[in-house]
């Protein structure tokens, strides 16, 4: 069992991770993490903005966390407190962001699929969220647009046509979640959120996410060398990693 709570953080992805995706956390999962806490400094970090991780975490996340990260860590909170934001419009520029709503307007135009519904592009304070079949969607879409993704690779073929039209210009394309991908500027990863997190001095930081195969979002902060990465498929198989590491 791992000692020295103080000098060890927990970083944890949001969907897939400490919750099925788009759903709340269990009361069990929640319970667990304060439990969590009383032994090392706990964190999350996820792809959506404040709101989605307040919908699935509760209303008082920043109380709950010490770390909360939305949109990679480009939103950061520490100790309840807001600690700062960054703008995808101040680092790319309007030119470049209309391109590329454009483009994705016009893609998501031409792709025929079972069903679409709304919010296509979801502009966020560090990236773009773009979604073929559309935020607004049902859970039942939901889960039939993903397996039909699985089969077609329709997100895929998507993230590699954007890769090919707008190479050189400094972007990160990043598939996560069931429905949809981020865009954002190069570096503007989950690892943005180590940035804050380094300079606090821990001596380990644990980074539990589900999506970090080459490609998903949470692969940059998983091979990162200053985290220790468990990829897990589960919240119950994160549960049961941090029962090992510090309960046992």
């Amino acid at each position: 069992m791992e000692g020295d709570g103080e000098q060890t953080l927990c970083l944890f992805d949001v969907d897939g991770t400490l919750t099925s995706a788009r759903q709340k956390i269990t009361p069990e999962m929640a319970d667990f993490l304060q439990a969590l806490r009383k032994k090392v400094k706990v964190g999350v970090v996820g792809g959506s903005d404040f709101e989605k991780i307040q919908e699935q975490l509760g209303d008082d996340v920043v109380e709950k966390f010490d770390y909360v990260f939305p949109e990679n860590g480009l939103v950061a909170y520490k100790d309840g407190k807001l600690l700062g934001k960054q703008s995808i419009q101040g680092q790319l520029g309007e030119e470049l962001l209309q391109d590329l709503i454009n483009y994705c307007l016009s893609y998501i135009a031409k792709i025929k699929l079972p069903r679409k519904r709304g919010t296509f592009i979801e502009f966020r304070n560090g990236m773009l969220n773009i979604s073929p079949v559309g935020r607004s969607c049902s859970q039942k879409e939901r889960i039939e647009f993903f397996e039909l993704d699985k089969k077609e690779h329709i997100r895929e073929k998507f993230v590699a046509d954007l890769q090919r039209d707008f190479a050189g210009k400094g972007l990160t394309f990043s598939i996560g979640g069931q429905i949809s991908f981020d865009v954002f500027p190069d570096g503007w990863d989950k690892r943005f959120c180590l940035e804050i997190v380094t300079k606090d001095g821990f001596k380990k930081i644990h980074f539990f996410g589900d999506k970090t195969m080459p490609g998903g979002n949470d692969h940059e902060i998983y091979v990162d060398s200053r985290t220790i990465g468990h990829s897990v498929a589960s919240p119950e198989q994160t549960r049961q990693i941090c029962e090992e590491l510090f309960f046992s």
